[in-house]
């Protein structure tokens, strides 16, 4: 077979292979995805000033004085150059630079607790607009959305209005799992009894990916949803087929549902009971359970007292006194 058809038939088909790739990380439909994304290629870019030129001086340098070019200067003595070394030094100390104020700005303007401040590059966001808020519950091996303003949940399907802020408080029922949906955000850790936040909008209508980003056992591979960018309109639609199930999410539907499963098929509820999801975080939602809070705040009751108690008067005058006497 003819080596240069094997040649271009390789490069053909890697061509397909790129082609296939999805590169929803690279270009997301969410102003803090979309953040995320450009400082990705601006580091890269940066980067890229020192790498590059170091690989094509790297090859000129083997090429330019290879032991075969006679005609290349030989200069044994040669020990320093002080412009050589400026551009050594200076360039990447430069870089580094700018990459820790690129870092530093980054982190606080993309922390996913931060309330959002914009839609977009263009657009603000409204004074006194107030977010839509998303309970998120990692469980085995499925994804539990409450909407605590709307008195709805359902089970992996997650819808959010376009050019809406959202804030969602994210927490696990038993293992630790990781919140992502690419094309609106970074990913978010899930812990039980703990919460964690994201703040985020999607800007373009659609239909989603959104899974576990953290192994979580046998059912982990299956553990994904379908996230709904939608119009107003759409959403407000969506929110009355939800309504129509007729279903409410007690702490006993709860309990059963939090039993690990596999490949979960999407459900609705219509109503949702109150505190399910403080019980979900602070891990009593069973009967006889002691919350979480409740054992920090007694905790911390306890602790005030026994401070108390050892600085009263009649505390310090029951103190033994220790007296000094030479033997």
């Amino acid at each position: 077979m003819n080596p240069t058809l094997i040649r271009r038939g390789l490069a053909l088909s890697s061509v397909l292979w790129l082609a296939g790739c999805n590169t929803v990380v690279m270009k997301p439909s969410g102003d803090i995805a979309a953040q995320q994304a450009n400082l990705v290629v601006v580091s890269t870019l940066l980067m890229l000033l020192i790498i590059v030129p170091v690989i094509a001086l790297t090859l000129f340098f083997a090429w330019r004085y290879r032991a075969s070019n006679t005609s290349a200067k030989y200069d044994p003595d040669w020990d320093h150059s002080t412009k050589l070394e400026l551009v050594i030094w200076g360039a990447p100390l430069l870089i580094i630079i700018v990459l820790g104020l690129l870092t530093w700005i980054s982190t606080h303007k993309l922390d996913p607790y931060r309330p959002l401040d914009r839609i977009d590059e263009t657009r603000a966001i409204a004074p006194g607009v107030k977010p839509l808020e998303v309970q998120v519950v990692a469980l085995d091996w499925k994804w539990l959305f409450i909407y605590p303003d709307l008195g709805i949940a359902t089970v992996n399907e997650l819808a959010t209005p376009v050019d809406m802020p959202v804030r969602y408080k994210i927490t696990a029922s038993t293992v630790m799992n990781a919140f992502y949906i690419p094309a609106k955000a970074g990913m978010i850790y899930a812990m039980p009894g703990m919460q964690t936040e994201l703040n985020a909008v999607i800007n373009q209508a659609g239909v989603y990916d959104g899974f576990s980003a953290n192994y979580s056992g046998a059912g982990f591979s299956g553990m994904r949803f379908k996230y709904h960018g939608l119009s107003q309109a759409d959403f407000d639609a969506w929110v009355a087929k939800v309504k129509a199930a007729g279903n409410t999410l007690d702490r006993t539907g709860y309990q059963a549902l939090e039993k690990p499963s596999e490949k979960e098929p999407v459900r609705y509820f219509a109503g949702v009971a109150d505190g399910l999801y403080d019980a979900i975080l602070n891990r009593c939602v069973g009967d006889g359970q002691t919350c979480i809070n409740k054992m920090v705040a007694d905790d911390i009751v306890r602790a005030r007292t026994a401070a108390e108690l050892c600085f009263t008067p009649q505390a310090k005058k029951a103190e033994p006194k220790l007296s000094m006497k030479n033997d």
